[in-house]
């Protein structure tokens, strides 16, 4: 991808790709098209980082009902409840991270996992990228090549200098492959998932595909189930066309099914059941 001006414009011309994106710009605009938006958008957001906290968690391994994360207050008592919390967290923060991003992706990403990880033990690995030896926990992806720390290293600066210099792309293929590159890497020592599910977020709504951040695309990962996210990521991770394409067409899916999720949010909250 290096031979280009704009290497990630090129992943446009895949196949499928262009058919995906614009799949995708059709499910948001019947979103931010929707009568309730114009009145109560702030509450379909709120709403929408609540459904996309909990999908992420549960591809994280804390598969809770919806009423229950919603009315939980204590998030520290086990393993599943750290998960929980740590996604609603991180879900949280990526819209208070937007201009921090275009300028400096990196201290975004540590941002994401300092607050995911939050008060839990072992503080000297938090926020930063793992070192040589330093093992990751991130059971959904285990069966995929670990890169080392060296490698991590040189592609999360290079990720970072495509989209600190921007691109013509659109928002869902960079928000693709910066989700899956963060899944390939597993730069940190947990909660990778929640960090790259939590970017992603970021890319749609700096990127203007979802700048009111309605259209949880972490619901359709898990909608679509663990099995279909970890094959569409070993196609990003092959690095053939078909591969990164059908990663893109998975990522595309998994905003149309959040957008048909909050289609749903408005249309009950239209009828004055939400």
């Amino acid at each position: 991808m290096a031979t280009t001006a704009d290497p990630l414009a090129s992943l446009g011309s895949l196949p499928g790709v262009a058919d995906s994106v614009e799949s995708v710009r059709k499910a948001v605009d019947r979103v931010y098209g929707h009568r309730v938006m114009r009145r109560r958008s702030s509450e379909v957001t709120a709403e929408a980082v609540l459904r996309g906290a909990r999908a992420s968690a549960a591809l994280g391994g804390a598969d809770w009902p919806l009423e229950e994360v919603r009315r939980r207050s204590d998030f520290g008592a086990d393993a599943e409840s750290r998960t929980v919390g740590a996604a609603l967290r991180a879900t949280a923060e990526a819209g208070q991270l937007l201009d921090v991003w275009r300028q400096s992706p990196l201290r975004v990403l540590a941002r994401l996992h300092l607050v995911a990880a939050g008060g839990e033990a072992d503080g000297e690995r938090v926020g930063r990228p793992r070192l040589a030896g330093e093992p990751v926990e991130e059971p959904l992806v285990s069966g995929l090549a670990l890169p080392d720390a060296a490698e991590v290293s040189a592609r999360l600066d290079a990720l970072a200098q495509l989209v600190v210099a921007g691109t013509s792309a659109p928002a869902l293929v960079v928000a693709a492959v910066v989700h899956g590159e963060l899944m390939a890497l597993r730069p940190f020592g947990t909660y990778n998932g929640l960090v790259a599910r939590a970017a992603e977020r970021i890319v749609l709504i700096g990127g203007g595909l979802d700048p009111k951040s309605v259209c949880p695309s972490e619901v359709g990962h898990a909608e679509q189930g663990a099995d279909a996210y970890v094959e569409a990521l070993k196609g990003y991770v092959s690095g053939t066309p078909e591969g990164v394409a059908e990663w893109i067409g998975h990522c595309g899916r998994s905003v149309g099914l959040g957008a048909r999720e909050s289609t749903a949010v408005c249309e009950a909250l239209q009828r004055g059941a939400a």
